[in-house]
C-alpha cells in the first residue's frame, strides 16, 4: 500500500497564510506553552481547496519557535511528489531569539532525493527535504508553500500537535464547492468547527485551534489518535491516477475496491490452474486445501513492493505473479485468492494496518482509503481463517503480532465488510523455559535447556533459524545474558500449525558462572529470562495505561550443587496479582538440589491512569526477584 508513504510527507508540515509582519520574539510566547516543549507553533494555517472531484489545490504556512535541540526535527520540512502531486512557490524565513530576520531560502535550497523505502522494487516517488541549517537555540523558522494535487481520493489531513510540540495559534480551512460531496472525521477536536459561503457560493469549513501545551510523553500510553486532534475529510465522488469511483461507507468503499481494482485481475494460467487441482486431488477438506495451495504460493513467490501510481492500490494480475514469481503484498494476496478459485474456495482480500507496537483498527464510523497492508480472509463455515500472504515461513492461519487483534476491511463482490483478526490471549503467547544444570566446585555450569515460543512468540528466533549453524552459535550469545556463555549444542524445531511452536535445545557451559568471595559463591538461579525494564516514574499522568499485547513467561530451573556447601542466605517467594499481570516466584533447596519456577504474565488492555504507580512497583518487584542472587558458603 501507498497512501501512509505518501500521505506522511505531506502532512508534515501544512497551512495556510500569516500576517507579512508576524513577530517572532520569543518572550511573546505564553509561559505555560513552554512547558515539556522542545518546539512551539507560533501560527500556521492550512487551507485546502477543491473545485471539483479531480483535483484540489493546498497552501500551507507556518512558522515554528525550537527551543531546544530536542525540538529540532519540527523545523524540518519534508515535502513528497510524484505525478499525481507538484510542489509550487516554496519559500521560508529563519529569525534569530529576538524575532530579527536572519536568513531566506526556496525551494533550490531544498535537497531531492528518492523516496526509496529500501524494500521497494517500483517506487515512483520523490522527497524535497530542508533543514534549517541553524545551531543556536532559540530560533524560528516560517514555511510558505503551495501544492497541486491531481487526486481526490484522500486530502491532507489536520493533525497541529505532536510530542514535545506546543501550539499557539493553528487553523485549517477547506473550501469546496456545494455539489462536492465531503465526509468529516472529526476527533479530540478543541473548538467546534465553523462554516461559511463565499460571494461566489463556495463552503468554508473551518478549525482552529489555539494554546495547546506540548503533550509529553507518558510510557505504555494509548496510541497518538486516542486523544491528540485530528480532522480527516474524503469526497464520496474521487478521482485518482484515471479512476473514478463513489463511496459513503465501508461497504461501498469495498465494493468499489473489489468491481475496480480487483475485478479480472484473477486469471491464472491453465497450467498452473490443473496442477493447483492436481496436488489438492486427494484431499477433501477444504481447509487442508487451502493449506496444501498457501504452501504452494510460500515456495514458488517471494515478497518485493511495489508503489507506483495506481499501482500503491491495485495488484498486479494473478498472470504476472504466477510468471514473475514475485509480488508484494497485495499481488501475494491475489494470487493465493487466484489459486482458491481454481479448486472452489472462496477469499477475501483485505486492507489492514500492519504494525506491531499499536494494534491500529479501521476507523469503524468513517470510510477512507486507510491502511497499510493487505492480507487474505479465507471464510470457511464456523472457521474464519487469516493469511499472511507475504510470509515463506508462517504456518497456514498463523498471522502473528503485525495484524492480530484489529479490525479490517474485506473486500467481497457484496461489498465491503468491516471484520475483526484473529487475537492471541496471553496464555497462547507463551515462552516456556527448563532447564537442567550442574555447578561444579569451580564454578563451572554444565547443562540442557530447552525453549518453546508459541502464539506472537513463535517466530522469535526466525532471524536465527535462517542462519548457518555457525552463525546461530555466535549470535545465540546476543539472547541470554551469561557470562562466558559456551554453546556445546544448539537446535531449532518447528511445528507448523495455526498453533505452532518453536523449540530450542541447547546443551551449554560456562565458566565462573558461579563466583566464590572468601568462601561464599555467589550466582543468579534465573539465568535465562531477567525482567529489567522499569517504566519510568510520571507525575500527574494524563492517560490511562495500555498495554498492546499480553504474553506468558514460564521458567523452572533445578541445579545440582557441588557437596559439601550450605545455604546463606534466605531464599525467595514471591506472588504479586494485579490486574495488568501476575508474577509467581518459587525457590526451594532439597539436599543438594536448588530448584526455581518463575512465571510472569502481563494482560493486554488499557487500565486506569491510577495504576500507573502500581505498575511501576509491579515492574521493581519483578526485577528485583529476577535479579536475586543466592549464596552459599563451604561447610568447615
Amino acid at each position: 500500500m501507498r497512501r501512509l508513504l505518501f500521505f506522511t510527507g505531506l502532512c508534515f508540515l501544512t497551512l495556510k497564510s500569516v500576517a507579512q509582519q508576524a513577530d517572532y520574539n520569543v518572550s511573546l510566547i505564553p509561559k505555560p506553552l513552554l512547558s515539556y516543549a522542545g518546539a512551539v507553533v507560533r501560527t500556521s494555517e492550512q487551507t485546502l481547496q477543491a473545485d471539483d472531484q479531480y483535483s484540489y489545490s493546498y497552501h500551507c504556512k507556518k512558522a515554528i519557535t525550537v527551543l531546544n535541540k530536542s525540538g529540532a526535527d519540527k523545523a524540518s520540512l519534508y515535502l513528497y511528489y510524484d505525478k499525481m502531486a507538484s510542489i509550487k512557490n516554496v519559500k521560508g524565513t529563519i529569525y534569530d531569539a529576538d524575532g530579527k530576520l536572519v536568513g531566506k531560502f526556496n525551494e533550490r535550497d531544498m535537497k531531492d532525493f528518492s523516496a526509496a523505502d529500501g524494500f521497494s522494487l517500483f517506487l515512483d516517488t520523490r522527497v524535497k527535504y530542508f533543514a534549517p541549517p541553524v545551531s543556536t537555540y532559540p530560533f524560528t523558522v516560517e514555511y510558505d508553500y503551495e501544492t497541486r494535487n491531481r487526486q481526490t481520493m484522500y486530502f491532507h489531513e489536520w493533525s497541529p500537535c505532536d510530542f514535545g510540540l506546543s501550539v499557539q495559534n493553528s487553523s485549517y480551512t477547506f473550501i469546496a464547492k456545494p455539489s462536492l460531496k465531503i465526509n468529516i472525521k472529526e476527533s479530540n477536536i478543541p473548538q467546534k468547527m465553523t462554516t461559511s459561503t463565499t460571494k461566489n457560493g463556495m463552503i468554508v469549513y473551518t478549525w482552529n485551534a489555539s494554546n495547546i501545551n506540548a503533550y509529553r510523553k507518558e510510557p505504555m500510553s494509548p496510541s497518538a489518535d486516542k486523544f491528540m486532534p485530528d480532522v480527516r475529510i474524503t469526497s464520496s465522488d474521487f478521482f485518482y491516477d484515471g479512476y473514478e469511483g463513489v463511496f459513503t461507507d465501508w461497504n461501498s468503499l469495498g465494493k468499489w475496491i473489489y468491481d475496480k481494482l480487483l475485478t479480472g485481475r484473477d486469471v491464472v494460467p491453465q497450467e498452473t490452474a490443473d496442477h493447483i487441482k492436481e496436488i489438492t486431488a486427494n484431499i477433501t477438506d477444504p481447509k487442508e486445501k487451502a493449506r496444501k495451495i498457501y504452501e504452494f504460493v510460500q515456495q514458488k513467490t517471494r515478497y518485493v513492493s511495489i508503489q507506483v501510481g495506481i499501482g500503491g492500490y491495485q495488484p498486479f494480475t494473478a498472470t504476472d505473479v504466477d510468471q514473475n514469481g514475485y509480488g508484494d503484498c497485495k499481488a501475494l494476496v491475489n494470487y493465493t485468492k487466484a489459486l482458491l478459485k481454481t479448486v472452489g474456495i472462496d477469499a477475501w482480500y483485505c486492507v489492514v494496518y500492519g504494525e506491531r507496537a499499536v494494534k491500529r483498527s479501521m476507523t469503524t464510523d468513517f470510510a477512507s482509503m486507510e491502511g497499510n497492508h493487505i492480507i487474505l480472509c479465507v471464510p470457511f463455515k464456523n472457521d474464519t481463517t487469516w493469511v499472511e500472504c507475504t510470509s515463506r515461513t508462517n504456518p497456514f492461519g498463523f498471522i502473528g503480532d503485525f495484524t492480530d487483534d484489529r479490525v479490517v476491511l474485506a473486500c467481497t463482490p457484496e461489498g465491503g465488510k468491516l471484520m475483526h483478526t484473529r487475537r492471541y490471549a496471553p496464555q497462547e503467547n507463551l515462552t516456556h523455559r527448563t532447564g537442567q544444570f550442574t555447578i561444579s566446585n569451580t564454578g563451572l555450569l554444565s547443562g540442557d535447556m530447552k525453549t518453546t515460543f508459541a502464539g506472537t512468540e513463535f517466530d522469535n528466533r526466525d532471524h536465527l533459524i535462517s542462519e548457518s549453524y555457525e552463525e546461530q552459535v555466535k549470535d545465540i550469545h546476543d539472547e541470554y545474558n551469561i557470562n562466558n556463555l559456551d554453546v556445546q549444542h544448539l537446535n531449532f524445531t518447528k511445528l507448523k500449525s495455526e498453533t505452532p511452536v518453536t523449540t530450542e535445545t541447547m546443551s551449554l557451559k560456562a565458566v565462573d558462572f558461579a563466583t566464590d568471595n572468601n568462601g561464599r559463591v555467589y550466582f543468579l538461579p534465573n539465568l535465562a529470562d531477567r525482567h529489567n525494564y522499569v517504566p519510568d516514574d510520571v507525575r500527574n499522568r494524563s492517560r490511562d495505561v495500555y498495554i498492546n499485547r499480553g504474553y506468558v513467561d514460564e521458567d523452572e530451573f533445578t541445579y545440582t550443587l557441588p557437596e559439601g556447601y550450605k545455604l546463606d542466605k534466605d531464599l525467595i517467594s514471591k506472588n504479586i496479582e494485579k490486574p495488568f499481570g501476575t508474577y509467581k516466584l518459587n525457590m526451594s533447596l532439597t539436599g543438594n538440589k536448588l530448584t526455581l519456577k518463575r512465571r510472569l504474565q502481563l494482560n493486554d488492555g488499557t487500565f486506569n491512569k491510577d495504576e500507573y504507580e502500581n505498575l511501576i512497583d509491579f515492574y521493581e518487584a519483578v526485577s528485583h526477584a529476577d535479579n536475586y542472587q543466592v549464596v552459599f558458603t563451604k561447610l568447615n
